[in-house]
């Protein structure tokens, strides 16, 4: 019974993403641990064939490639990859920003890459700058064709509210918690046909399920309770505070009341989707959820 609830649910979520124009893309799904199959964290909000990245974890471009030649999302190719929201400066969130502005610009990007973040991504923005000077130098200065602007960043510190918006989209910045970190996001999108909420890292909260309120899609991290407590307790106290329990967001969603619920950046610790989802269940979630997959189209 359960198996076929679960059928239904994908097919239903499957017919669903394939009608709405603004897709979600996630890019990867994976946490510091190097792990091949899964990239860093990145989701792409793709509207009016344009992607608007929120975080730029390792890999991501080369992610966004092939989403682009496999999945015929031309918004995800390099040279259009202009926009990201970071949710905060750890580094598997970020590594990924040299790699998205540099590749976009040697790909032909003719814009500064933009960014929106925290407070310290315009710090990080200049020191990025500063530490491919040479590169841009050579390239720029030598025979190589290149544009002008492409290798440029222009950052922006973000606060809670609307923090862009264009004819696709408004974007929204919602303060969450995450270890001690002063200042994380979560980020809310409204297109013209869905809302989606990406959670970014953080403690359980009610801001996202507020900002979701009955959205598309809550796009949330997520780690296995049960695996959980065979953690050593350093971990324990390290994760209890800086992250979600499937448990804790069973009982967020069902405040928050998404149309679908996708899992992503999931601490498995030796659990499987099924496991997630299935101690989501157990936790008395009813929605639809899925656990997300590198290259997953929602």
């Amino acid at each position: 019974m359960i198996a076929a609830s679960l059928s239904v649910a994908l097919l239903a979520m499957a017919a669903t993403s394939a009608l709405a124009q603004t897709k979600v893309v996630v890019l990867g799904t994976g946490t510091p641990n190097p792990d091949p199959e899964r990239s860093g964290p990145s989701v792409a909000i793709v509207a009016g064939n344009r992607a608007y990245l929120v975080d730029a974890g390792p890999g991501l471009v080369r992610r966004a490639a092939q989403a682009a030649r496999d999945l015929q999302i031309g918004a995800l190719e390099a040279t259009h990859l202009g926009v990201v929201f970071v949710t905060h400066l750890h580094s598997d969130h970020t590594v990924g920003l040299p790699d998205l502005v540099h590749t976009g610009w040697v790909a032909g990007r003719r814009e500064p890459l933009r960014v929106f973040g925290p407070p310290g991504i315009e710090a990080m923005a200049h020191h990025l700058t500063e530490a491919w000077r040479e590169d841009v130098a050579v390239r720029t200065d030598g025979t190589q064709p290149s544009t002008p602007d492409g290798w440029r960043i222009t950052a922006k510190t973000v606060s809670p509210g609307v923090v862009y918006r264009d004819s696709n989209v408004v974007v929204s910045a919602v303060a969450v918690p995450h270890t001690t970190w002063k200042s994380t996001f979560g980020y809310r999108f409204e297109t013209k046909d869905r809302v989606i909420v990406v959670s970014g890292d953080t403690r359980g909260t009610d801001a996202l399920a507020a900002a979701c309120n009955r959205c598309d899609v809550l796009v949330h991290e997520v780690y296995s309770a049960n695996r959980f407590a065979k953690l050593p307790p350093e971990w324990r106290r390290y994760h209890a505070g800086s992250h979600v329990s499937t448990a804790q967001l069973a009982k967020l969603a069902a405040k928050a009341k998404p149309k679908l619920l996708l899992l992503y950046h999931q601490l498995y610790w030796g659990a499987t989707d099924d496991d997630l989802l299935a101690e989501v269940r157990r936790a008395g979630y009813r929605g639809s959820v899925l656990s997300a997959k590198d290259l997953g189209v929602y």
